[in-house]
């Protein structure tokens, strides 16, 4: 090859070199980087039992309504989404909804109101089972749970529906969020084993975004649909969700620059990553508190149908002994740092009008701890550091799940406190799924975990005696009074009705103790600066992400 020959070619592939590089910087300085923990297992929404799925399909099928936090108010406005607008009749026996007339599916079709009583259908269907069966309980409901179309749905055109309510039923507008599926896709499929069918991996949408590429265990890409209702001018074009199972190597990409937004980062990571220039660190909370479960029937009694008091937390006393007995507070600042707030009940203080500023998280006071397990018979009679009633001695083993940096460091702090006044405790981590699959069960005596708080503020289904309709109420607590406030909130009252049983029942959960509730617990985002207009409140992170754009 001679010199003129070695110029010339020179002279094209440098030029063709910097602008291949310049094109790859160009295209990641047009997308937002998300780093998540695990992969999903379907682009179905019907199965998005995971967080990571609820995310990511939210963003690809929205619902009639959507939800935005009102930090004032405490509570999620409901906003105009495929509906453009609705109409209740005088007596809120139903609702008729105008559709917008220019939603498309992403295989081109366009949306209409026969989608929209297809997904309440199918959503509720115990053949399908998906993650909402057995909650649509403001509808007309079949025995077995599915919603009667008939009685519910009255279609008035292709854009205009009524949906009609039980004279029992309280709706609530903010439930209308369920996310639509495209009924030509999904009726010609068998309903019983949809769970398994290959449309879960290819997504019919009609949201902000579609699917643009999914590499299993790596990334999931969403590319913005130009043709969706929901575009906006000089919005992100791309979402790339990045699976990082480690931690560490998350928040490493996260100051690197690889990833451009990450949650739930430990507190004792903040300051370092505060002093990066590129970073904004935003601490939120009260959408989840940790607890420790105290089942307050006996496991072996549940099995053969009957309700046995537990035989060490199976009164109120001893419950209120065993939250005196932990120094909460203790673990709150050394491992969050003060960052959220102790926990008195299941009721956020994020819901200002419904929160009961009298209910106070018990002190940490174990001689006050001592006097109560005395009071119900619990003593060290052999003075070997453990006390017995009986021959039974208390000593116990509290399980939590795995992985989790907070809990383990909690159930070292939980076992010194309990040693401290004569209780043995044995903490002892499991696989989640073993962990859930024993909640469910109640085989448990005791365990710590987290629950997370629904916008709108579901009770029912984790206090209620009744286990048919509180399937999360893992302890079998049971009240007469809890059951009285929760079926008065299930009747047609005003807010201010509402608002204060909801802080006469943090009253009497607080005097039963039925579990340790800890604290809530912050959510701390962390995103690059170079992103925009994010609303990082309790109702989400990435919510409404279309409305996000990225500095020049």
């Amino acid at each position: 090859m001679n010199g003129k020959t070695l110029k010339l070619l020179l002279i094209i592939i440098i030029p063709l070199m910097f602008f291949s590089c310049d094109s790859k910087k160009s295209n990641q300085e047009k997308r937002v980087v998300i780093g998540i923990v695990a992969d999903v297992q379907t682009f179905n929404t019907l199965f998005a039992f995971s967080f990571e799925e609820a995310v990511i399909t939210e963003l690809l099928y929205p619902g009639l309504i959507g939800l935005k936090w009102n930090a004032d108010l405490g509570m999620a406005d409901p906003l105009p989404m495929i509906a453009k607008s609705w109409q209740w009749a005088d007596d809120s026996s139903f609702i008729k909804f105008i559709l917008r007339d220019d939603v498309y599916w992403s295989d081109g079709q366009k949306l209409t109101a026969e989608d929209v009583i297809f997904s309440y259908d199918i959503f509720s269907d115990p053949d399908v089972q998906s993650r909402l069966y057995n909650t649509f309980t403001q509808f007309y409901i079949e025995r077995d749970g599915r919603i009667n179309i008939g009685k519910t749905f009255r279609l008035i055109s292709p854009y205009e529906l009524e949906v009609h309510f039980p004279s029992t039923s309280v709706p609530n507008l903010n439930e209308f969020d369920l996310p639509l599926v495209p009924k030509h896709v999904f009726e010609k499929l068998d309903r019983k084993n949809l769970a398994n069918n290959e449309i879960n991996f290819q997504p019919v949408t009609c949201g902000a975004f579609r699917l643009k590429k999914w590499e299993r265990n790596q990334t999931i890409t969403l590319e913005t649909d130009s043709s969706s209702f929901l575009f906006r001018t000089g919005q992100v074009p791309e979402f790339v969700f990045k699976i990082v199972p480690d931690y560490t190597s998350r928040i490493l990409q996260l100051e690197k620059g690889e990833l451009d937004l990450v949650d739930v980062v430990k507190v004792e990571d903040v300051d370092k990553l505060k002093k990066k220039d590129q970073l904004v660190v935003v601490p939120e909370f009260g959408r989840e508190y940790d607890y420790i479960g105290w089942n307050n029937v006996d496991p072996e009694s549940l099995s053969r149908g009957e309700r046995k008091p537990n035989k060490l937390f199976g009164t109120s006393n001893i419950r209120k002994a065993m939250s005196m007995a932990i120094n909460r507070k203790e673990i709150f600042e050394e491992y969050l740092q003060g960052m959220g707030e102790l926990a008195a009940s299941p009721v956020s203080p994020i819901f200002k009008s419904a929160f009961n500023n009298d209910v106070k998280p018990y002190d940490y006071n174990p001689d006050e701890a001592k006097k109560l397990l005395a009071s119900e018979g619990w003593k060290d009679e052999d003075n070997d550091g453990v006390l017995e009633k009986g021959n039974e001695e208390f000593r116990f083993t509290m399980y939590y799940p795995v992985g989790n940096p907070l809990r383990e460091y909690a159930s070292v702090v939980i076992k010194n406190n309990l040693k401290s006044v004569g209780i043995e405790m044995i903490p002892e981590k499991i696989e989640l799924g073993a962990f859930i699959d024993n909640l469910y069960k109640k085989k448990l005596d005791s365990w710590m975990a987290a629950w997370g708080v629904s916008i709108n503020l579901k009770l029912k289904i984790f206090w209620y005696s009744d286990p048919k309709v509180a399937s999360l109420n893992f302890l079998s607590y049971s009240n007469s009074d809890i059951d009285n406030i929760l079926d008065q909130l299930d009747t047609k009252i005003t807010d201010e009705r509402k608002n204060e049983l909801i802080k006469k029942f943090q009253v009497i959960i607080h005097e039963d103790e039925p579990v340790t509730f800890l604290y809530w617990t912050p959510n701390i985002v962390v995103y690059n600066k170079r992103i925009k207009n994010l609303d990082i409140t309790p109702y989400g992170v990435i919510v409404r992400c279309w409305e996000w754009t990225l500095d020049e």
